[in-house]
């Protein structure tokens, strides 16, 4: 089958990560739809990285043996189902989710726009923002599995908690999603989007390279707030920095290298369980070879 797609290799994995760090990954490859992607399976026999906007992801600086693929706006289709469902691929932004519901009339979505990534990686790890989780509105999904043949699912299917999602097929890829949100007044859903999104800059480092939250809050308590009470606000190594505006953000301060990212993730862990005795958990998905 011939590829439509944009494939490359030896593509340095800082360029598709939103902390901009990680090496090269052995294939890179953005299909050009559904069927493209399907197409590049069928004859990719190595393992396979997904990847949205890459956040929430820390690529070593070795790299990726096999195949990075990324459906960010590969699979961006989103149209409203009926009175109050909405199908969306799994390429599409988060924010773009929010926006599209307040422009529908729909109200329950607007939490989406606090979410830095795609809607795939919302569905894989139940992101959340504001209050708000993603697998609550999820009433069916579509999955590619190893088989690369697409199934159809209830959301019953699955079991999902806080940053967390089982699903009755290992390895499966979310192509796409059907939500249910609520019938709503327009306007107010979309100065409820821009409040959120001032709110969001206005806390957090936006505009600074990084992954979203590092942790995963604790029970009864924010992530945030153990770091900074730690006096780890601003604290640095190498080029990573423990982000001065939020201390569950760690940014990259323009010459940071993955590795310095994994020890500034570890030092924080290893100080608040040490000051706190409370063990915190990555949100974020580490992968890749270590630079021999």
């Amino acid at each position: 089958m011939t590829l439509h797609g944009d494939l490359r290799r030896n593509e340095p994995m800082s360029r598709h990560t939103s902390w901009r760090v990680g090496g090269p990954a052995d294939i890179w490859y953005r299909p050009s739809d559904r069927a493209d992607l399907q197409g590049f399976l069928a004859g990719h026999q190595g393992a396979v990285l997904w990847l949205g906007l890459g956040s929430n992801l820390l690529v070593r600086d070795g790299g990726i043996r096999g195949a990075a693929v990324t459906v960010y706006d590969a699979l961006g289709t989103m149209v409203r189902r009926d009175e109050d469902r909405v199908y969306v691929e799994a390429g599409a932004h988060c924010a773009r989710l929010a926006k599209f519901c307040a422009a529908e009339g729909l109200a329950g979505a607007a939490f989406f726009a606090g979410i830095p990534g795609t809607v795939g990686g919302a569905l894989a790890m139940n992101a959340g923002a504001f209050g708000g989780e993603t697998w609550p509105h999820v009433r069916r999904v579509e999955i590619l599995d190893g088989a690369g043949q697409v199934r159809s699912l209830d959301a019953a299917d699955f079991d999902y908690a806080y940053r967390s999602v089982t699903a009755p097929i290992e390895g499966g890829l979310f192509l796409a999603a059907e939500f249910q949100f609520s019938a709503g007044d327009g306007e107010a859903e979309a100065d409820k989007v821009r409040q959120l999104l001032r709110q969001r800059r206005a806390s957090q480092p936006v505009g600074q390279p990084s992954c979203g939250s590092v942790f995963r809050n604790p029970p009864g308590d924010h992530a945030a707030r153990l770091i900074e009470a730690c006096g780890l606000k601003g604290h640095s190594i190498g080029g990573a920095q423990v982000s001065p505006k939020h201390a569950n953000f760690i940014i990259n301060t323009g010459t940071a290298s993955a590795a310095d990212i994994e020890q500034l993730i570890a030092h924080v862990a290893h100080t608040v369980e040490r000051t706190h005795e409370v063990r915190l958990i990555p949100e974020v998905r580490v992968v890749g070879e270590a630079l021999q």
